[in-house]
């Protein structure tokens, strides 16, 4: 197997201490340093020098496994994908790498060959901390508040917050993610609802629907969450006939792809008071355009989509490549797979 992104040397020695068979290629001069804990892509500026970069591909093209994509990046993907014939499996930093996978080109057959798994599951806590604090800057006021302060201004009506205990959240995604949201707001006394493909009951969630019944489950929601990944069968899924459906003042966080909530319908739902506070964290398109109303918006946090970011990211990751490396050895089916059709 091949390390193809920057990883610390340690954590190296933890993926080769699994099983003597394995031959870990780790070259760290021929990646990029890294900027910042988990910074998977290193670098910008990092540049190898023809020979560097012969070397780099000789790698990843020896390789049967491969941690990370070459360069972090869809083309880099379709390039080994297209020049290694032995490559059986792709570990992806990301959670969401189905995107990815769907813009680097890689065939259908091609996916069959060649497995792609994801790291969901590792950013599960810090998303669903991050998606805690923006309920809680919509129910705290934290908007108004900072708003006064900037002002100086102490406000002659002592207007009152919104508890979080007896609160409704939907959370349209009820994966990993949207689980670990669902046990933290249970935490605090809130009561949960939300989607599924499969809308089978689930312990401690009051009801569970299909992505279909979404209007009628943010209805009585004082919160919703999206932590859906971007496919065709979410793009803006959280649109006019959701916020339609919404009671004045509903909170909404999104920790999930920024495909999934109509921007322009969301902009219009915080005019008319619909929306009382967004916490935003990823955006139809990225970096979010200076052009876009939500920057100057006083309802909405805006966060350059860092909220998975967790100075322990790295760790984790590797304990999860070394979980799914066991299980490859074994011969046994490895969870959080790409699915080749889908893409999530």
């Amino acid at each position: 197997m091949a390390v193809a992104v920057p990883l610390e040397p340690q954590l190296v020695e933890t993926i080769r201490a699994v099983d003597p068979r394995i031959t870990v290629l780790y070259e760290p001069d021929l990646l990029p340093p890294e900027r910042f804990p988990a910074d998977h892509s290193g670098d910008p500026s990092f540049r190898r020098s023809p020979e560097d970069e012969e070397r780099y591909w000789k790698l990843v093209n020896s390789a049967d496994v491969l941690y990370g994509f070459p360069n972090e990046s869809a083309p880099g993907f379709a390039r080994v994908v297209a020049e290694n014939p032995r490559l059986r499996w792709v570990h992806a930093m990301a959670a969401g790498a189905g995107g990815a996978v769907k813009a680097s080109g890689v065939s259908t057959s091609d996916l069959e060959r060649v497995m792609v798994t994801t790291s969901a599951g590792v950013h599960a806590l810090p998303l669903a901390e991050f998606a805690l604090m923006g309920i809680l800057n919509g129910l705290k006021r934290t908007a108004e508040l900072a708003a006064d302060q900037r002002n100086k201004h102490w406000p002659e009506l002592r207007i009152p917050t919104r508890l979080a205990a007896g609160s409704h959240v939907v959370v349209a995604g009820l994966g990993e993610i949207g689980l670990e949201t669902a046990r933290l707001a249970r935490a605090l006394g809130m009561t949960v609802s939300g989607t599924k493909r499969n809308a089978e009951p689930i312990e401690g969630i009051r009801e569970v629907a299909t992505a279909e019944r979404l209007p009628e489950l943010v209805a009585d929601a004082d919160v919703v969450v999206n932590t859906l990944p971007g496919t065709p069968f979410t793009e803006r899924l959280i649109g006019r006939d959701v916020f339609g459906a919404m009671r004045p003042g509903t909170i909404l966080v999104n920790v999930g792809r920024g495909t999934v909530v109509d921007e322009e319908a969301l902009v219009e739902a915080l005019e008319n008071g619909t929306v009382g506070y967004a916490c935003l964290d990823v955006f139809a398109t990225e970096p979010l355009p200076s052009s876009s109303p939500l920057w100057d918006h006083p309802k909405v946090l805006v966060s350059p989509h860092t909220s998975a970011l967790s100075v322990a990211e790295n760790r984790l990751i590797a304990e999860r490549f070394v979980e799914n490396l066991q299980k490859f050895l074994a011969g046994e089916p490895l969870p959080h797979r790409v699915d080749p059709v889908h893409f999530y």
